[in-house]
């Protein structure tokens, strides 16, 4: 099957039988919901420059499994220059839709289950390995979206998942038949959920022989039996359904999601079962996915920083300022912290090496200050953005008080600053950056730059493991003339 286009994904979308709930009741059109949209609208955009000649080195990969053009989203890294590209492409997204595109988790999660499950097969003899090999030829051969699910409830974070007063709080296993598993439990969080074809399910902590229970991955329709998601609340999404929203809205056409995933006693098949009780590689898994998915936000969100920083320039103008040292200062220094981020992704990119299964890993140590570094500096771009683009980006009036006939020709007239620029568009840009920093894009731009792919301890934990401290105090030693 040739690549999809956008439009082809959107109609995908309408095949599927999704259970969808928003505010407590059941939506049977998801696809057009006026909150849901955008988001797919970014996915799309993942399948449209797929076509356009300009991006097609960056957006597309030959399968090394097929020998067939794919969609890099679905490809299995090969060398240290698909790593490389993988982030210069997640930074296009972000470029071109200021949101979250929502298919990095999923790809994220090929890469780490093809090396695991190869490994997990030499230990144990099982077949894990071919079955996610004919897993990921379908994927690839039908263009899918896969949401990568590892995020689970975790109840009291305190206990272990066997120790947990409800199982449920953890993805388990309740029953092993002849012809696969049954599971119950929840992944939350889960990032363009309602926009995938399929969910690729993994452990979400290491784990001991008590929890081996808990110790699955497999892949499932979004549709299958006793799949449904909660749709999640973002800052000003309800704005999304008043009538006519435009301007109000900062970014009309383009958005991030998230949902609660509820696995309610939901059958896997045997060859869509890719870890079953092997619990010493849950572990194993959760790392190698952490550590692409750090390297991923060298990409998006410097992306989203670019455009994010471009709107405050712009805001500076549109205001007047535009001229001002300490508003020239203010774009530097977001630049400056935009391309760091931006040099982290790349960085644990060119460092990386081959696995045993064949496809490469990112450097674990940089991935993770790559990670580090982004629960930081997007907080201080934003908050940057937020000093440039002034007070009014939070108290303007809406758009019907600029449309009323009775009071519009005063919001015009005393909401105007560059005498050259119009007030809507003054209006266009303040609104954009609310979104960007406030409202529903900052789900995915500062929130989750914070609990993204672990939180921020959790990178400072692998920091600390991955620091090689004993070797460093040698090298003081030996040149400092030290000997023991």
């Amino acid at each position: 099957m040739p690549l999809m286009t956008g439009e082809q994904y959107i109609e995908s979308l309408r095949k599927l039988k999704t259970k969808v709930f928003v505010f407590g009741e059941r939506v049977e059109n998801f696809v057009d919901h006026p909150m849901i949209r955008p988001s797919i609208n970014s996915v799309a955009m993942t399948y449209e420059l797929a076509h356009d000649p300009q991006y097609e080195d960056l957006m597309t990969a030959t399968s090394n499994l097929t020998g067939n053009k794919v969609n890099r989203f679905c490809h299995l890294h090969q060398n240290t220059g698909d790593l490389i590209k993988k982030v210069k492409m997640q930074r296009l997204l972000g470029q071109k839709t200021a949101s979250c595109f929502q298919r990095c988790v999923g790809m994220d999660a090929f890469n780490s289950i093809w090396s695991t499950t190869y490994e997990i097969d030499k230990k144990h003899g099982t077949h894990y390995h071919e079955n996610f090999r004919k897993y990921l030829e379908y994927v690839q051969e039908n263009d899918l979206t896969i949401d990568g699910a590892m995020t689970d409830p975790k109840g009291d974070r305190s206990l272990a998942p066997s120790q947990q007063e409800d199982p449920d709080m953890f993805v388990h296993i309740v029953e092993k038949r002849e012809d696969g598993i049954v599971v119950r439990g929840a992944k939350a969080h889960q990032t363009g959920s309602i926009n995938s074809h399929e969910h690729l399910i993994m452990p979400t902590i290491a784990m001991k022989e008590d929890d081996k229970a808990f110790a699955v991955s497999f892949a499932v329709p979004s549709d299958a039996e006793g799949v449904f998601m909660i749709y999640g609340r973002q800052s000003c999404d309800t704005r999304k359904l008043e009538k006519n929203a435009d301007i109000d809205l900062g970014n009309k056409n383009f958005g991030g999601q998230e949902a609660l995933v509820v696995f309610d006693d939901v059958f896997i098949p045997w060859d869509k079962v890719f870890l079953c009780e092997e619990y010493e590689f849950a572990g194993v898994l959760v790392e190698r996915f952490a550590g692409y998915h750090r390297q991923s936000y060298g990409g998006c969100k410097v992306g989203v920083g670019d455009v994010l920083i471009g709107a405050a320039a712009v805001a500076a103008e549109y205001n007047g300022a535009s001229k001002a040292s300490h508003i020239k200062d203010k774009l530097i220094e977001m630049t400056h912290l935009n391309e760091t981020l931006y040099c982290c992704g790349i960085a644990c990119s060119a460092e990386g090496y081959p696995t045993e299964a064949g496809n490469y890993q990112i450097d674990m140590l940089l991935a993770n200050v790559c990670k580090q570094n982004v629960t930081r500096f997007p907080y201080e771009i934003g908050r940057l953005a937020e000093d440039i683009a002034g007070g009014l980006m939070v108290t303007m009036p809406s758009q019907a008080d600029f449309d009323s006939e009775e009071i519009g020709s005063y919001c015009h007239k005393y909401f105007k600053g560059n005498g050259k620029v119009s007030t809507e568009n003054r209006m266009r840009i303040l609104r954009f950056i609310e979104n960007m920093c406030l409202g529903s894009s900052a789900v995915g731009y500062r929130t989750e730059s914070m609990h993204g792919a672990g939180s921020p301890q959790a990178q400072r934990i692998m920091i600390a493991r991955q620091s090689n401290i004993e070797h460093k105090k040698e090298l003081a030693k030996n040149i400092a003339g030290i000997k023991e």
